[in-house]
């Protein structure tokens, strides 16, 4: 499996950046065919768990975020609020999917955990791009984002696909480089 994913999600980048006859090039950053790669890979990850069955269970429960959005909450929260919660979001999940490297599992697990972590990097990396502050954690760390426990990877990784569609997506959408030149 290509574990490349931050250099394909460059590469799409550089490619739609330079792509002839653009009059200015387009913000390869705010494209949300990268994302779109990013929550396809989990979606295989969660497909690869629910097949798996037995052989990638684990007796563990995941502390995760919620992934429902109220959009008219959100859209009336400060950019740096919403930067906050889909950061500490995405340190969450990491820190969830990476626990998944000390138990023993399979090779097909393995395999969708280290895409997966990647792909959270990726995404950061595109956040730290917009000018999107890094997650810094506070004194008070859980207390300000809600939280939600589940019982299985594939639990863990139906999580991860629905923060990213969610909250992930209407962050890049909202995000003031993204908005610039739209009408």
């Amino acid at each position: 499996m290509f574990h490349g994913s931050g250099l394909f999600a460059l590469l799409l980048m550089v490619l739609e950046w330079t792509r002839p006859g653009l009059s200015s090039p387009l913000r390869p950053i705010c494209d949300l065919r990268v994302l779109d790669h990013f929550i396809k890979e989990a979606w295989d990850a969660e497909a690869a768990m629910i097949a798996c069955k037995d052989a990638c269970s684990i007796a563990t429960n995941f502390t995760v975020p919620l992934t429902t959005v109220d959009f008219d909450v959100w859209d009336a929260m400060k950019i740096e609020e919403q930067a906050q919660e889909v950061q500490s979001g995405l340190h969450v999940l990491n820190e969830a999917i990476s626990s998944l490297q000390i138990s023993n599992q399979t090779d097909v697990l393995q395999s969708h955990i280290d895409a997966s972590i990647s792909n959270i990097a990726s995404i950061r990396q595109v956040l730290r791009s917009l000018s999107i502050p890094e997650y810094v954690p506070s004194s008070s760390d859980g207390e300000d984002m809600e939280m939600q426990k589940v019982s299985s990877i594939s639990e863990l990784f139906q999580v991860h696909i629905n923060f990213l569609r969610g909250k992930v997506r209407r962050l890049l959408t909202s995000a003031p480089v993204c908005r610039q030149g739209v009408s």
